[in-house]
């Protein structure tokens, strides 16, 4: 059985937009045919089950049951890789309980492939919650990623106080998210679909829809930029499946 991965994206602060980004991963999951399960931690509503109801499930992460489903089904279940949506202001707990159960451990033994996406946000807030994970990393992928989805500014009045945070963990790689068009998004969001159904014009059960033309000509290209950014990383390398013909380019 191939090693597990579990992918953690989250942010201490909110509205930086970390349930896009793992929509973004799900599909790019899906297109390269890496089995892949989700946990939204955004309890009880969860907002990623909207967009992936069939793999995902929506967990209290502060709670040891919930805690239990998602980490000691890792070598039981058939999906290779998990990827957990942290609910804003959880980051640095969920973290710290990955510690005290052991699970960092045994991601620096090499038993458990782990990544972080930290979404930032614009304040300097967000430059102290990159010191305040710091101290977790030890053993894992560590992406800060950028995300422009709702036209942030990132630190450009002080690039070097960015840099002094930036530096603080060994290895760090910098991802950005381009900006959708704001049209495009809002009809996504509407459709309750992936982006990738969305593009290929279908509804929640693969029934034919009827979106406009222009909007998923929008999400195509900017779907195929932040793909292109998840290949910079080789992020399927990164949770061990083989690089395959992409469905949606088949």
């Amino acid at each position: 059985m191939a090693k597990p991965a579990v992918v953690v994206v989250g942010a201490d602060k909110g509205g930086v937009g970390k349930t896009t980004v793992s929509r973004t991963l799900l599909d790019y999951f899906s297109a390269n045919n890496v089995p892949t399960r989700a946990f939204d931690t955004e309890s009880p509503r969860g907002t990623l089950k909207r967009f992936h109801p069939d793999i995902t499930e929506i967990v209290d992460m502060t709670t040891t049951a919930d805690q239990m489903k998602i980490f000691d089904t890792l070598n039981t279940v058939s999906p290779s890789v998990t990827v957990i949506d942290v609910r804003a202001g959880l980051l640095s707990p969920a973290l710290a309980s990955l510690r005290d159960i052991g699970f960092l451990d045994a991601a620096k033994a090499g038993q458990i492939t782990f990544a972080v996406f930290h979404i930032l946000g614009p304040s300097i807030a967000s430059l102290e919650e990159i010191a305040e994970t710091a101290g977790f990393m030890g053993g894992a992928k560590y992406f800060l990623v950028k995300n422009f989805i709702n036209d942030t500014q990132f630190f450009q009045w002080d690039q070097a106080t960015y840099n002094s945070y930036f530096h603080r963990i060994k290895d760090a790689t910098e991802l950005t998210i381009p900006k959708l068009n704001e049209m495009a998004y809002e009809q996504v969001e509407v459709s309750s679909v992936p982006f990738l159904k969305f593009v290929a014009n279908k509804g929640i059960n693969d029934d034919a829809a009827n979106y406009s033309f222009v909007l998923r000509g929008y999400v195509r290209h900017w779907l195929a930029n932040v793909w292109s950014e998840f290949d910079r990383i080789r992020l399927t390398d990164i949770v061990g499946s083989k690089p395959v013909t992409r469905n949606s380019e088949k």
